[in-house]
This record gives C-alpha cells, structure tokens and sequence, in this order.
C-alpha cells in the first residue's frame, strides 16, 4: 500500500518479538533458578502479565488498521460480514494466547502471594542462599480439621532434613502420640507445663493448644503461631533447627493428588481402610487424591508407626512423580487446591532455590528415621536419646547406648490413643509389633527404597 517505513517497523518490531520468545525460551530452558524466578517472583510476574497484554493490544491494532487501509471502496454486504468474520478471527487468534498468558501470570502471582511471605526475617542472597548451611530442614505438617472435629491435630509430623548440595534427604517421623514433650525455656508454654513431665497431652495437641490460648505462642505476630510455636517446639524437643514449616488439611491433600494426576505405589497385600471394609487391591495401582489419603491415613490392622512409614512413602512418591509437564497443565486446579488447604512461612525469595532443591530430591537417596517403639518408648520417651539418634542419622554422629526407658518399651497402643480418632473399640485394633508392613526397625535410619515397595 506504499506505507514502506510503517510496514518496515511493524515486520522489525514482529521478528525481534519472535527472536526474544526464541532467544528467552533458550536461555530459561538450561537454568531451573532462572525459570523458577520467573514463575515465582510477583514483579516477574506482573510484567509477563502486562507485556502480554500489551502486545495483544499493538498487534490486534495492527490487525484492524490494516484492514482499514486495505478494504475496497465498494463492497456488498456479503463481502463486509465476511471481511468482518476474518478481522474477528485474527484478534480472537491473537488475543487468546496472551489471555492465557495474563491468567496463568495472574493465578500464579495470586498464590504467590497468599502462601509465601513476601519477606523473610532473615537476609536473603540468590548466591547463599541458605545462608551458608549444608542442610535445610523443614517440618511437613498434617492436620485432621473437619466437620465433625473440634480444631485441628496434627497426626502426621515429619521433619524433612536436605542436604542442599546432593538432595539427599532424611525424615524424621515422629509420632502422634509421643508425651511429656519438653518447651523451650522461658517460654510461656515452659513456665505452664514445666520439666520434668512437662506437656500434659499428647504431641499432636500442641498446635491446637496454642490456637485455643494464644497467649502461649512463642511468636504470637507470626502468620500461624500455632504452626510457628510447633515448629519451634519440636526443633528444641529433638536437637534440631527448624528452618520452615509446611501445613497441610489432610482433607485437601486429596485435591492436591488429583492436582497432579495421582500417585502409583506397589501394594505386596491389599490395604484394607474406612469403616465400611474397602480395600485398595494389592498390586501396582494408580491412586486418587482420596485412596491415597486412605493409604497414608488407614489404621485398620494396622497400627500408628505403619502409617508413619506409608507417610514417608507418600513423600517419596510425589517426589519421585510430580510430573512438571502435569503440573503446568493442572496448574489451576493445583493452584487452588494449594490455597485453600496449605500454610507455610517460607518466604517467596527462597522459591526458585526450593525448587532447585525439589530436583536434586527428586533423583537422590531418602531415607525415614521413626521416633517409635521399639527404639522410643512414646509414653515415657528418652529425650537425650531421641536427640542423638536424630542426630546420628542427620550427621552420622556416634550413637550412645539406648538408655533403660528406651530399651524394652511397651509397643502397645493405649486405647485413648489408638482409637480416638477412628471410632474403632480398642478390642478391634490388632497389637502393633515390629514387623508391621511400613514400620521402621532399629535405631539406625533406613532408606525409604527398603519400606517402600
């Protein structure tokens, strides 16, 4: 149409967009830290958001102007509708992409924002970014909260202790019901439950504990003080800081399962569970969110410690299949399971090292440590010895004698403790021994690979 110097500068302007999607797409590709900045980090974000808009506007102009410009003097009605259909066609086909763009953006800065604190207390440098630890540790919390339920207990709690440099990981279980838990000193909790027997209920009280009376939380200005207070508690009780915490509904943990497509494990026996006798078939078998709550939950002959130890598959299961092709393209339905059902004080410039970090987990050595009988008597447990086991098994420190608490305990569940939650009589529970399918043996940690088929 003789309009050299616009033709020219829309075609330059088109070829270095193509050239910076190709040229970025190459660079993101062979550096995780990089793409995960990006996916993370609100102003990256925000600015994938508007440039996508952006560009949808300037081309779609381009698109009508030139049809301006380019239609005939006289047309019929027919050749107008149908001129009309294809500019439609063209913006509709340039606008989608950049408002699928815009949406994923904006859920993603969305949850970004609601899970993570956008500060840490602590500095932060993308070079050190642990701050000079060989490992980080983070507590994977479980609650029970429901309907039915008064507040939130949280059964499952595992210390996940990482070496940041191979990705190699140690669980640490411990159990519901280990009693007489120490508090740090000077804390409220410590001046209300002093040593020696200190905590008058079972561990997985002290969460709700806190929330009932806030006034005994260690940092009552963090986002959950309950969650922050057990974290805290648990990192004093055995020896170990602490560095992150991470709180799952047990309820939504379902949604996040479906999320990424489900989990496949290796049953050598069906796995009975619920009330109204179902079974998850022995075998290999591809579970949803709710048979896999089942799995990591059911006690039914059963005991405590086995579901500890299908807990600690569980992990190692998502770890090894969270697949990152499902995960983009369940991302909504993860995205929102994960806001609704997750709590955690992680701040969002650790994100894209996480998930570093999720990489080398995901190919390297995991192994379960069980705070349970045999090796801790959960009624009157030694909390010195607890302490250097842990610390044997995270830093391979020499291993003390087990004291005479610790070293023929009873292995049986009490009725308040094993029935509580599951509205089974006592009768009807079978007596837990140390050869339960899942329960780890000894005081030496064992590799996940071994108790988990």
């Amino acid at each position: 149409m003789g309009r050299r110097w616009a033709g020219a500068v829309i075609l330059t302007c088109y070829l270095l967009f193509i050239a910076a999607l190709v040229g970025g797409g190459l660079v993101v590709s062979g550096n995780l830290v990089l793409s995960a900045t990006l996916a993370t980090q609100n102003h990256w974000l925000l600015l994938m958001g508007v440039t996508a808009f952006v560009v949808a506007v300037l081309w779609m102009t381009v698109v009508v102007h030139s049809y301006v410009i380019t239609r005939p003097e006289s047309r019929t009605f027919g050749r107008r509708l149908v001129a009309g259909a294809v500019v439609t066609v063209l913006c509709v086909a340039v606008a989608s992409p950049a408002a699928a763009v815009g949406y994923v953006s904006y859920t993603a800065y969305d949850v970004s924002t609601t899970l993570f604190e956008s500060a840490g207390s602590e500095p932060h440098d993308d070079a050190d970014p642990w701050n000079g630890q060989d490992r980080v540790n983070v507590l994977l919390l479980g609650g029970d909260a429901g309907k039915n339920r008064y507040g939130m207990r949280t059964d499952t709690m595992i210390v996940a202790s990482i070496d940041v440099e191979t990705g190699d990981v140690v669980l640490i279980g411990l159990p519901r019901n280990l009693e007489n838990v120490p508090f740090p000193e000077g804390t409220a909790l410590a001046e209300r439950y002093p040593a020696p027997y200190g905590f008058d209920n079972l561990l997985n009280e002290v969460y709700q504990t806190v929330v009932d009376e806030p006034a005994l939380a260690i940092n009552p200005y963090a986002t959950d003080p309950g969650a922050d207070t057990l974290k805290k508690v648990i990192g004093f009780a055995i020896s170990l800081d602490i560095d992150y915490y991470a709180l799952v509904d047990m309820q939504g943990f379902e949604d996040i399962i479906d999320a990424i497509g489900g989990i496949r494990v290796y049953l050598e026996e069906p796995l009975p569970y619920g009330q109204r006798g179902e079974y998850i078939d022995a075998g290999w078998q591809l579970l949803d969110g709710r048979k896999a709550l089942w799995y990591g939950r059911t006690r039914v002959n059963s005991d405590d410690y086995s579901r500890m130890g299908r807990q600690g598959c569980l992990i190692k299961y998502v770890a090894e299949q969270a697949d990152p092709a499902t995960i983009l393209t369940s991302f909504r339905s993860l995205a929102s399971a994960a806001k609704s059902t997750l709590r955690t004080d992680i701040p969002q410039p650790k994100l894209p090292h996480f998930v570093e970090l999720a990489e080398k987990v995901a190919k390297a050595d995991m192994e379960t440590l069980q705070l349970s009988p045999p090796q801790v008597n959960t009624a009157y447990p030694d909390w010195e010895h607890i302490r250097a086991l842990v610390h044997h098994a995270v830093y391979d420190t020499p291993l003390p004698a087990a004291s005479g608490e610790d070293a023929a305990p009873d292995v049986g569940l009490s009725p308040e403790s094993s029935a509580a939650d599951t509205g089974e009589t006592p009768a009807e529970q079978p007596e837990p021994t140390p050869h339960s399918p899942g329960r780890q043996v000894g005081e030496e940690a064992t590799a996940l690979d071994e108790l988990c088929p």
